[in-house]
């Protein structure tokens, strides 16, 4: 593949003052005001905010198996319309990627779309059964390099079996990412338990199913000296069980939704399945401190969990409607109108929730870089001073059903270059 040199003008990496970022081959060499490199590609990115790539660590791409919902190429293009250059891909896939062959085919997949890099989450028991351990080992020793293991769409509920996985994966510094939802005590839920379900007469999730699994996995994860990273936290008691494990210094991060920092269980009322969740939405008081502690840094980073479903899974009766919310294409947009707009983070803030700390996180090198002569050329320009309705028929994922649709949201995503080729330009597939 040839590759191209380009001079980005005038853009402001991480909201700062404006640079010239010279991008030769894969690599940023030089991030100055006047730079100048004969025979670049020139873009002009006045009042652009230039962010290294996002990196989610959350992402459904439905393929094998589900190719009617997504396929990781429309997946991946998602992704980097969203200003993504790389995403973990679930392992709930049909196989289930719970062995080093399927594991190394969404890897090479990802790599033949070319859109962003694809990272394997592998799962933590065979098929998602929650009875024995996936083939951890296998999977890491793989051309993928497996390092993230999640059961994620069901929770690892036996103590033992989490016990015994948080121990295998010491041996090559991986992480266990768990779906923290207690079974029994989420039998036949359809929403968050409060005072809207009592009022809609829906079966209630109540808030001690997640933040029960969630303090008994941060002991086990104490106990063991492992690593455990909980999916996309949802209730203001989860923060603070995070928040007093990360105080004795345990190997605990966390990660939260777009849609768990903006919408609330009140949108439930409209019996509208794009609004059914797992987890649920919850209410304004745990919107409030899921904002607060992604701010703080008791919450490690904003992760998607985009669940694309056909139009069937989604547009029938509440009950028997699949779970689950796109995300790639919006999830910038949504963390500028609920945490940067705000006031609660600044755009260096949201590099670091949104690049640095996945990356450290799902244990990527080469991605969540700063902006320094040498790194890689992953990044994203983006225009805060943007706005516009959610068309989620306008998206490049498979799905629709995206819970923004209709509204106004801040931003635009104008270009992102994944290792120094651009994968979107001028808000398009490049």
């Amino acid at each position: 593949m040839t590759t191209t040199n380009w001079v980005i003008r005038g853009a402001r990496p991480l909201g700062g003052e404006p640079a010239d970022i010279t991008v030769t081959d894969e690599t940023i060499t030089a991030v100055e005001a006047g730079a100048a490199a004969p025979g670049a590609h020139v873009l002009d990115a006045g009042g652009l905010i230039a962010l290294p790539g996002l990196v989610d660590l959350h992402t459904h791409l439905r393929e094998p198996g589900r190719e009617d919902a997504e396929t990781i190429e429309t997946g991946t293009l998602a992704a980097a319309l969203g200003g993504f250059t790389a995403v973990h891909a679930m392992a709930n896939t049909d196989p289930v990627a719970d062995t080093a062959g399927v594991a190394e085919q969404i890897w090479r997949l990802g790599r033949a779309a070319g859109h962003c890099e694809v990272q394997p989450v592998g799962a933590v028991t065979v098929g998602l059964a929650g009875s024995r351990l996936a083939e951890f080992g296998a999977m890491a020793e793989s051309a993928a390099r497996v390092r993230v293991f999640s059961d994620d769409g069901r929770c690892v509920s036996d103590a033992v079996l989490m016990r015994r996985a948080l121990e295998y994966v010491k041996a090559f510094d991986g992480v266990i990412a768990q779906h923290a939802q207690e079974p029994r005590l989420t039998e036949g839920a359809q929403m968050n338990e409060g005072v809207a379900s009592g009022r809609l007469g829906l079966a209630g999730w109540p808030a001690v199913a997640e933040e029960a699994i969630i303090a008994r996995d941060c002991l086990l994860a104490a106990h063991v000296g492992s690593a455990l990273h909980i999916c996309h936290v949802s209730t203001a008691g989860s923060v603070e069980i995070i928040r007093w494990a990360k105080s004795k210094g345990w190997r605990v991060t966390a990660e939260v939704t777009p849609h768990h920092l903006l919408l609330t269980d009140d949108l439930v009322a409209s019996y509208d399945p794009v609004y059914k969740v797992n987890p649920p939405l919850r209410t304004g008081a745990d919107v409030a401190a899921l904002r607060a502690a992604l701010a703080d840094g008791t919450i490690d980073c904003v992760a998607t969990d985009h669940a694309p479903h056909p139009v069937e899974d989604k547009e029938t009766e509440w009950a028997v409607a699949a779970p689950g919310m796109t995300g790639l294409e919006t999830a910038l947009r949504v963390v500028q109108e609920s945490v940067v707009d705000t006031g609660l983070l600044g755009w260096a803030q949201v590099a670091d929730r949104m690049s640095a700390r996945p990356a450290a996180i799902g244990r990527l090198g080469g991605q969540g870089q700063t902006f320094a002569p040498g790194s890689p050329a992953n990044l994203v320009l983006y225009d805060p001073a943007a706005s516009s309705v959610v068309d989620p028929a306008a998206h490049a994922s498979r799905s629709r059903n995206s819970p923004f649709a209709g509204l106004t949201l801040p931003g635009r995503v104008v270009a992102t270059f994944l290792r120094g080729r651009p994968t979107v330009l001028d808000g398009k597939p490049a």
